[in-house]
């Protein structure tokens, strides 16, 4: 299978080196990464250790049976425009946040599923990504029920020996994604701490309410989590990903936007009450205006 990775940042670079064990793979993203790339290979470190040439480009290739997407939310609609042209069979966004479905299946002409994924990757230098936790993948329908096309990513990633799955239960598994990331990247980046702290101590705290909070958005748009399911995921994600610098914590880092809008902001911006996850949401968006990234 061809498999084109559009945003090959930290996990695209990494699910990208894991495929092309297996398959063809193109990675589409930035100088210097991509040409580093091309000259010396994708190194991956870590938990995985390997070595690997798979193609890259600043653009998409013509063709490919199966595109990526694995762009912060905010950069969605720019991914498909760089797919505009490109003749895919399907196309997976593995992205965080919601919506970023909506978008690509309102400007692209294939099918488009939902994805969630709890690898942790870290992209240092140029050519160079760590994988910071083993996860899981799983792949469907935005909006629920069985996907042949589903089935065939899920087999594709299982060859090239990663963990993944197709289920008929996407809404569900989207929204306990959110309540991960909300709690996960949030905390994190405002606490500046690596994973695990959220395991024990004041910060944990933190984390489960704001995954409480989003459970309690989720019902209410007619997504049955439970709140018990919800804090479960993140102490299972935090565990399993415990060195890792969540993706908005390398944001805060570099001094770049953040996905704050997407991650927490269907939760702080809902009618519900949600004071955690407003607080959190405000003190990051107030971040990100006193630098003008708003």
């Amino acid at each position: 299978m061809h498999v084109a990775v559009v945003g090959a940042g930290s996990l695209g670079s990494l699910l990208g080196g894991l495929l092309a064990r297996e398959h063809r793979v193109t990675l589409v993203g930035r100088d210097p990464h991509v040409s580093a790339i091309r000259e010396h290979g994708l190194r991956v470190t870590g938990v995985v250790n390997l070595t690997i040439s798979p193609d890259a480009d600043t653009t998409a290739p013509a063709r490919c049976d199966l595109a990526l997407v694995t762009t912060k939310a905010f950069d969605t609609a720019g991914a498909a425009a760089t797919l505009a042209d490109t003749d895919a069979g399907c196309v997976v966004s593995l992205q965080n946040g919601l919506g970023n479905e909506t978008v690509l299946r309102d400007r692209l002409d294939c099918p488009v599923l939902a994805g969630t994924c709890t690898y942790g990757a870290r992209r240092s230098d140029p050519g160079v990504v760590a994988c910071t936790g083993e996860g899981t993948v799983t792949v469907g329908d935005p909006d629920g029920g069985p996907s042949e096309w589903a089935d065939r990513v899920a087999d594709a990633f299982t060859a090239a020996d990663i963990d993944a799955t197709a289920s008929d239960e996407m809404p569900l598994l989207v929204w306990q994604k959110l309540a991960v990331n909300v709690g996960i990247n949030a905390t994190t980046a405002l606490a500046r701490t690596e994973n695990g702290a959220l395991l024990d101590g004041p910060a944990s705290s933190v984390a489960a309410a704001a995954a409480r909070e989003t459970a309690t958005v989720a019902r209410s748009e007619g997504v049955d989590l439970a709140d018990e399911t919800a804090t479960d995921a993140v102490e299972r994600v935090a565990r399993n990903t415990r060195a890792n610098r969540s993706s908005m914590l390398q944001d805060i880092d570099a001094r770049r936007r953040t996905e704050v809008d997407a991650i927490v902001g269907p939760v702080a911006d809902h009618a519900e009450p949600t004071p955690v996850a407003a607080t959190l949401a405000g003190l990051l968006r107030a971040w990100e205006a006193e630098r003008g990234l708003r």
